[in-house]
């Protein structure tokens, strides 16, 4: 049972600078990852396929986002040997994990960005 003395301490540790957690949190806070995680959920793609699914992402930026998520185990490249090479990124099975999630956050996005949108106007009005 989880009492919320509990909670109190585990909201510590995130507040804490050094709390490793934070490692985690910059990563699938970031606006790319959450956009390449909900565009791979659908399955594997290549580099090109996510560029253009996304829109508006440099691909210097693209490419340190699918590095990152690799290197965190979110993300596998797999490349086939054929001329040119083939490369594609899909999402491991913690990768997909996080579908949940993201999938919550999108949902939330969607039913507050005009709320969200209403009260940024009346900050700039006002």
């Amino acid at each position: 049972m989880v009492t919320s003395e509990d909670s109190i301490l585990k909201r510590g540790k995130l507040t804490d600078p050094n709390c490793p957690t934070r490692l985690v949190l910059d990563r699938i806070g970031d606006k790319w990852t959450v956009l390449v995680v909900t565009l791979l959920s659908d399955g594997p793609m290549r580099f090109t396929q996510l560029r253009t699914g996304i829109g508006g992402v440099a691909p210097k930026v693209l490419t340190q986002t699918l590095r990152a998520l690799e290197r965190d185990g979110l993300v596998i490249r797999t490349v086939y040997p054929e001329v040119p090479p083939k490369v594609t990124y899909e999402l491991t099975d913690l990768g997909h994990s996080l579908r949940g999630p993201v999938e919550a956050i999108a949902d939330w996005s969607e039913r507050n960005v005009n709320r969200i949108l209403a009260a940024r106007a009346a900050v700039d009005e006002g």
